[in-house]
């Protein structure tokens, strides 16, 4: 690399070459005369990073697939994962840019006073929609043509597409969702039609979903939140009553939502056992509003280019898809779909902000030397990229049981398995996308903070990841709920699954010292749940973070070493699992030991937040 004098004004010398000095050159050195504040506004001496094709890039994706796939599945998706890399770097990118410049716009009312609560977005955004009909983003998941590995090359598109879509990624993840639980019903002849449009490659034909869930009492509450109620009509369809809090895309085309069916006399059942699930158009024919009323959109921290907004049902006609109060049920199947693509986005950002800042150390001059050649800056992106290639495996192992569920290749194991890992990976990834994106950020010194350049949109987005489809505790708490359902077996499953890993990795000699480490956390794991099995719930709620973040990391240790052991395996592969493995992989055995769940933790918790005074308001 030749070294490159400041560029003033645009205009740039190599040092050690003689140029001629042109009339340009000679009016900056003019401008150079001036005194400071006489001068023209200057370049900044930063040059911008910038990368190539993503799926070129990714060596760590390159290297599973070329793993796990079969050779003439790997053969076809190659060809078509690297067009689509290219469509990426020189259309889709400016798009997505475009849609974070120009957020929709809500219109209450046209010239003439008349209400048509219209909500304007730019074309970037509906040609978002035309693309990911175009490139099968959804369609890819249903056709099944690779079997059991066409969830995962699904997967795989929407992780390349996701940094690069302008938010489109969120009304996608909700559109899956609701194909699953239309397939997941069997495809009844009523939603037929909405399942292919769904599933479209089409454009003008593709629908998008919405899944209105978030009402004014509650969010993640829903059993208790949900005031909707549906009243059913002569024909058999119902009107739905009710405002919905918090409509992510309520541009789409459809939506699913729950509601309370009311009785002759107008009463609703209360609790999770009361709500059904319903389907309904959110327009006609004519494109007028399904008797819905939008109040405001939402003023949110990031995903500004999607529209989110308040919403009035006032008789919206739907249709009654689920048995009558199994609405939770039926909707869990959704919840799962969109939970695996918070954790794409997760994995898709944080690769996207470590790529950025890897290609900036290369350019950025500081001390009289590239980044790269500081070793603590390295040392700073290099447990970022730990962190990411973790993440990474786990999300695609995810990925991989649900491909052999939905196939039904999966054995009670892989679904008791899968079960357990889609909460586990969606809490612990969208944990590690808000650190490693606020990281990434603080890489690129005042320049990161920088509307223009973009990172500042990509840490918004990311920042809501841990909101989304159930925060941490939340998530937590689910995961408890898989033990307890399954009455132990689940962790059998995990624990059998890890250790399997482990000795494929221990026949490994440069894995050595990682995967006692390993054995230790899974022993000192088994250790806490023979213990609490005896003590009050509260112990294992007050753990349940913890809990879940000991899986993760056990987990994924498991798998990095997995990757580390096969033939063919890099220098990199084996440094990042020693150094994955190098953390504490099970905290929640060391907080245990400290007592952070015993008796007397939730009033010292209470007081710690609201001080001594919260000892004697119990």
């Amino acid at each position: 690399d030749r070294c490159q004098t400041p560029s003033v004004k645009g205009i740039s010398a190599t040092v050690g070459q003689e140029q001629p000095v042109g009339v340009q050159e000679k009016q900056v050195l003019k401008d150079l005369e001036m005194p400071l504040a006489r001068r023209p506004m200057e370049t900044l001496f930063h040059e911008q990073p910038k990368t190539g094709n993503q799926y070129l890039e990714d060596t760590l994706l390159r290297s599973y697939l070329k793993t796990h796939l079969p050779p003439k599945v790997l053969e076809e998706v190659h060809q078509e994962l690297e067009k689509f890399g290219n469509r990426l770097l020189t259309k889709i990118q400016p798009l997505g840019w475009e849609c974070e410049l120009n957020p929709p716009v809500f219109r209450q009312f046209d010239a003439w006073g008349q209400r048509v609560d219209r909500i304007d977005t730019c074309s970037a955004w509906r040609r978002m929609k035309e693309i990911s009909a175009e490139e099968g983003l959804i369609a890819e998941a249903y056709e099944r043509k690779y079997s059991n590995w066409s969830r995962l090359y699904q997967a795989v598109k929407l992780y390349l597409f996701s940094t690069s879509s302008g938010g489109f990624s969120c009304p996608l993840a909700m559109t899956d969702g609701a194909a699953k639980v239309i397939e997941s019903l069997g495809i009844p002849g009523s939603l037929k039609s909405a399942f292919d449009h769904l599933t479209s490659r089409d454009p003008k034909k593709f629908w998008t979903s919405g899944q209105w869930m978030t009402e004014r009492r509650g969010g993640s509450d829903v059993a208790n939140g949900t005031e909707t109620v549906a009243r059913r009509e002569p024909d058999g369809t119902y009107r739905l009553y009710g405002f919905k809090w918090f409509t992510s895309a309520a541009d789409s085309d459809v939506a699913l939502t729950l509601a309370r069916i009311a009785d002759a006399e107008g009463q609703c059942p209360q609790g999770s056992r009361g709500l059904s699930l319903f389907f309904l158009r959110v327009r006609d024919e004519d494109g007028k509003l399904n008797n819905i009323q939008v109040q405001r959109l939402k003023d949110k921290l990031g995903t500004r280019q999607m529209a989110t907004a308040e919403l009035w049902l006032h008789g919206a006609r739907a249709e009654l898809i689920s048995a009558e109060g199994r609405g939770v049920a039926s909707i869990s199947n959704m919840l799962n779909i969109t939970r695996i693509h918070n954790a794409i986005y997760a994995v898709a950002s944080m690769r996207r902000m470590i790529s950025l800042s890897r290609e900036y150390a290369h350019r950025r001059v500081a001390f009289g030397k590239l980044l790269k050649d500081h070793p603590l800056h390295m040392q700073t992106i290099a447990r970022m990229e730990v962190q990411w290639r973790g993440a990474f495996l786990l999300l695609m192992e995810v990925v991989r049981l649900l491909g052999l569920a939905e196939t039904n290749l999966a054995s009670e194991q892989d679904q008791l398995l899968l079960r357990l890992l889609i909460p586990v990976a969606k809490l612990y990834t969208g944990k590690q996308a808000a650190a490693v994106a606020v990281e990434a950020m603080e890489s690129f010194g005042g320049q990161g903070y920088m509307e223009d350049t973009g990172v500042p949109v990509i840490l918004r987005d990311t920042l809501v990841l841990c909101i989304w489809e159930g925060t941490t505790n939340i998530l937590s708490l689910d995961v408890l709920r898989s033990l307890a359902k399954s009455q132990g077996q689940v962790m059998a499953v995990f624990l059998s699954t890890v250790q399997k890993k482990l000795e494929l990795a221990a026949g490994t000699a440069g894995l050595a010292p990682a995967v006692p480490r390993v054995q230790e956390a899974v022993s000192s794991l088994t250790q806490f749940l023979q213990k609490t099995g005896s003590e009050p719930t509260v112990t294992m709620e007050l753990a349940a973070r913890d809990f879940s973040y000991s899986l993760a990391r056990i987990y994924t240790g498991a798998l990095l070493l997995e990757h580390a052991a096969r033939p063919g395996a890099s220098s990199t592969d084996t440094c990042a699992a020693l150094r994955w493995c190098n953390q504490e992989l099970c905290p929640v055995a060391t907080e245990s030991a400290s007592g952070s769940y015993g008796a007397g933790a939730v009033l010292q918790d209470s007081a710690l937040v609201y001080g001594d005074s919260a000892l004697g308001h119990r």
